[in-house]
């Protein structure tokens, strides 16, 4: 049982990946610089880093490895100024994933496939604060300008947010799948089918 406890080199391989997945979340986020595209960058991102995360799952098959990975972007986020919804959701949000990659004893593709799908909704957490904190949430987005502000009030609503949601679902659900075939060898070496 000691081979599925997180060793020093599993927490590394963790703060390794942490770091990329963090630098393209924060690249493909610039796309929220116009607001409308706010609404798809959830999608966007949950097919773009697809291939990342299930790399990081084939190198990583051990209990609390995808959950500590995935809360280190909301953690810095949370530093950076975010609210405590970026930090309760995507901790709701990351739970779930885990227990859904246990299920499948975190080598099988089908359950990795689905805990990436929910994984990737994480990132609605830093549009939600729009509804759930939003006084705070629009003073930080002020640097952006009053004209910006004005447009994501206007955008991000509960019924859109459902939409975004779901996005970032599919967004998940086909960078999975990218993921797998651009890393195929990664796949049958570490045994998931």
């Amino acid at each position: 049982m000691d081979n599925k406890k997180l060793n020093v080199k599993d927490l590394v391989t963790i703060g390794v990946f942490g770091v990329i997945y963090f630098v393209l979340m924060f690249g493909i986020g610039m796309m929220g610089m116009i607001p409308i595209l706010f609404l798809i960058y959830p999608a966007v991102l949950g097919i773009i880093a697809g291939t990342v995360v299930m790399l990081f799952m084939t190198k990583v098959q051990k209990p609390w490895a995808l959950f500590i990975f995935g809360m280190i972007s909301p953690l810095v986020m949370f530093a950076a100024g975010h609210t405590y919804v970026v930090l309760v959701l995507s901790l709701i949000v990351m739970i779930i994933a885990e227990l859904i990659r246990k299920i499948g004893n975190y080598n099988s593709f089908k359950y990795n496939m689905i805990s990436y799908t929910i994984f990737s909704t994480w990132i609605c957490s830093s549009m939600m604060q729009m509804l759930l904190a939003k006084e705070v949430y629009i003073e930080y987005c002020r640097m952006m300008g009053d004209d910006y502000v004005v447009a994501l009030e206007k955008l991000i609503t509960y019924p859109h947010m459902v939409l975004v949601a779901l996005g970032a679902i599919v967004g998940g659900f086909i960078g999975a799948y990218i993921g797998k075939a651009l890393l195929k060898k990664h796949f049958s070496k570490a045994g998931i089918v």
